[in-house]
Parts: C-alpha cells; structure tokens; sequence
C-alpha cells in the first residue's frame, strides 16, 4: 500500500459500501485523512474505524450531495459510483440509457459542482474519478454502455483538470482492469456458470489474476496525496497489462 501523509485533508468517497470504495476510504485514512464513506446502501457503511464518518448518499440526489458535500467540505473527492450493463448497442433500451448516464457521469458531475466551490476557495483539491479500461482505452465485448459511461469520465476529467490548473485543483481518472470486487462476483453468478464465467475473466488478463481493490485505492491515496501534485488531467490504467 502506498504511504501518503494525508493530515489536514478530508475526503468524499462514493459507493464507499464495497469494493473499491471500501478500499479507498481505509487507505486514505490510514494515511491520515479525515474520511466520509457515502453510499446509497447505509447498511454496508459499517465496519469502519471509528475515525470514518459515515453517510448515507445517492449520487442520483443532487439536493442529497449537496447536503453531504456541505457538511463533509472535501479537499479530495473519490467518484467510485457506477454500474456495469452488459450487451451490445442493440441491447441499449432507454432506460439503461438514462440510468447508466445518471450514475456513471451525470452522479459525477453534481459531486465535482457541489465540491469544487469550496476547493477554489481553499485553492487546494484532488479529484479522482475510476473510470474503466474498458472505455475509450480498449474495446471490450458486450460492454457498449458501460464503455461509453467510462468513456465519457475520461474527456470529463481533462476537461475538469484543464478548468481549474490554475486554482490549485487537479483531477485524474483511474481505468482498472477486472478488480476482485463483490459486484464483479455479483455478474460472474449471473451468467448461470460461475466457474466458467470467473475463469474467462481470470483467462483474459496477462498476469493470469484478478486485480485487488487495495491495489487500486493505492493509486487512489497516490493521486490525492502532494506526492502527484505535478499531474493532472491523466487517465491511468491498471489492468494487470489488459489494454496491452
């Protein structure tokens, strides 16, 4: 785990019930930030030191993160909400059209608007948003509107970072491979054969294994921390050599 003196910050981490979220919120405040875990699922945000903050948050609310982002006022800000749809263009109805740009893009825009006004003021701030390999980085079967929700966070964080250089702001975008998460598992038992299912995912990677969530939320506590105070505006991938 990367080590990152985060005294004096505090974070905003979303889906923070599971997963990468889950991961992140203990490695930033290993590192010393004063951390608020948000999820829709407030049951899931337990287990935590006593030093997390809890909260729940729907990332779909925007009069709920303005609540959340009022009381918790960020110097760092986590987007880790999202859902994987599987199919093809042919298989996009308008409803998951309109779901997976809610929460994979639209949930991040509100939490960088409610956030950013106290940044600029502060003139400090780290955004880190996990978007996918899978996006506009590599091609991916049956993954057309997950891919383009991802792909849509990658030209939203240039743009975010290109905005506010100057103000002491940076934003970055992490692109993971396959991580070993609850919610992978979640898909793997959907397909009706999980063996199978698990292995081809396990098959497609190079190094032969899954990624771990605590090796993400080690990029994580490194684009928050000073340590990456001269980056900004990258997409950076790690997927165990996926994207080649």
């Amino acid at each position: 785990m990367i080590r990152a003196d985060l005294t004096g910050h505090t974070a905003v981490v979303t889906a923070a019930a599971q997963g990468i979220g889950r991961a992140s919120v203990t490695a930033l405040a290993e590192c010393g930030a004063v951390v608020w875990a948000t999820d829709i699922n407030a049951d899931g945000l337990t287990g935590y030191p006593d030093t997390v903050h809890t909260l729940q948050l729907d990332v779909r609310d925007r009069s709920n993160i303005d609540e959340v982002i009022g009381v918790a006022q960020p110097s760092i800000l986590v987007n880790c909400a999202g859902f994987v749809h599987g199919g093809t263009v042919e298989d996009i109805t308008d409803g998951d059209w309109d779901f997976a740009l809610s929460l994979n893009v639209r949930s991040m825009v509100d939490m960088m608007q409610a956030a950013l006004p106290a940044m600029k003021t502060a003139g400090r701030g780290s955004i880190v948003n996990i978007s996918s390999v899978a996006s506009s980085l590599k091609a991916v079967p049956n993954r057309c509107l997950y891919s383009t929700t991802k792909a849509a966070i990658l030209g939203l964080t240039k743009s975010v970072a290109a905005d506010y250089i100057t103000q002491g702001i940076r934003c970055n975008a992490i692109c993971p491979g396959t991580v070993d998460t609850p919610s992978l598992h979640d898909r793997l038992r959907a397909t009706g054969d999980y063996d199978a299912a698990h292995a081809a995912f396990v098959a497609r990677q190079p190094m032969g294994r899954l990624g771990t969530t605590e090796e993400i939320a080690s990029l994580v506590v490194y684009l928050a921390s000073d340590e990456a105070a001269f980056v900004t505006g990258q997409p950076f991938i790690i997927d165990g050599g996926w994207a080649g």
